[in-house]
């Protein structure tokens, strides 16, 4: 049974996720504010967080967490549809942004499908797939979901890791974002080209962190994103 914890300060639509969630099989438990969401981590499997807290922004929640080493999904829940905010958050860490208002219905959906895509499937661990940028090299272990360039590691959110590794598997070729849409999250759950772009744009940035090349990842315009393997195409660009 996995743990949810609904990070959440309005009580309507932190009993209404909880009752959906129990209902569904799931363990759920609320923290109103940062501190008792601080008190509530361990254990957690997810995290469902409002950005906007009484006692401070859940921004700060997803910092402290990932410095700590801690890696419960979280699933980023806001009034706020600015694009900034959708990309700051899903670069500091977070695996998917859902606006409000949003049905609890919607919200056990993409609960199960983030949780998902974070266990190791039962089967025969996938080999691991390695490609390589000019004198860039990167290596993707699925099995141990590490990532790493040129031997440093990779401290990747696991939609990142996800979005790598299907992009390591064909070096050169060229996925659209449906393509990465049903590989990445799978049928049945509606992400849009905008929230595939912005985890992009974070892989590209932890990249160039690690001393890779940003152009590692390659925007194939009009199409979607592929992993270099030589000089780039002219309709190619990392924007």
């Amino acid at each position: 049974m996995a743990h949810v914890l609904i990070v959440e300060d309005e009580p309507a639509i932190a009993e209404s996720l909880a009752f959906a969630l129990r209902r569904d099989g799931f363990s759920a438990e609320i923290a109103d504010c940062l501190a008792a969401a601080h008190e509530k981590l361990a254990g957690v499997d997810l995290v469902l967080l409002d950005l906007m807290l009484p006692d401070g922004s859940g921004f700060d929640l997803i910092h402290q967490t990932r410095r700590s080493g801690a890696h419960p999904a979280i699933i980023v829940l806001s009034s706020r549809d600015d694009e900034a905010d959708r990309v700051a958050a899903l670069e500091t860490g977070a695996d998917d942004y859902v606006t409000k208002p949003f049905s609890p219905r919607e919200m056990v959906a993409r609960v199960r499908a983030v949780l998902r895509r974070a266990q190791p499937g039962p089967s025969t661990p996938p080999p691991a797939g390695e490609a390589s940028a000019g004198a860039m090299p990167v290596t993707v272990d699925e099995a141990t979901r590490r990532a790493t360039i040129e031997g440093k590691a990779l401290d990747l959110t696991r939609v990142e890791f996800d979005l790598l590794a299907c992009l390591v598997a064909e070096p050169g070729r060229v996925f659209t974002r449906a393509q990465l849409i049903d590989r990445v999250w799978g049928d049945g759950f509606a992400i849009t080209d905008r929230t595939v772009d912005s985890h992009v744009k974070g892989l590209r940035k932890k990249v160039v962190e690690a001393g890779g090349d940003p152009n590692l990842v390659e925007t194939v315009r009009g199409v979607g994103y592929r992993i270099a393997v030589g000089g780039s195409d002219a309709g190619a660009g990392h924007t």
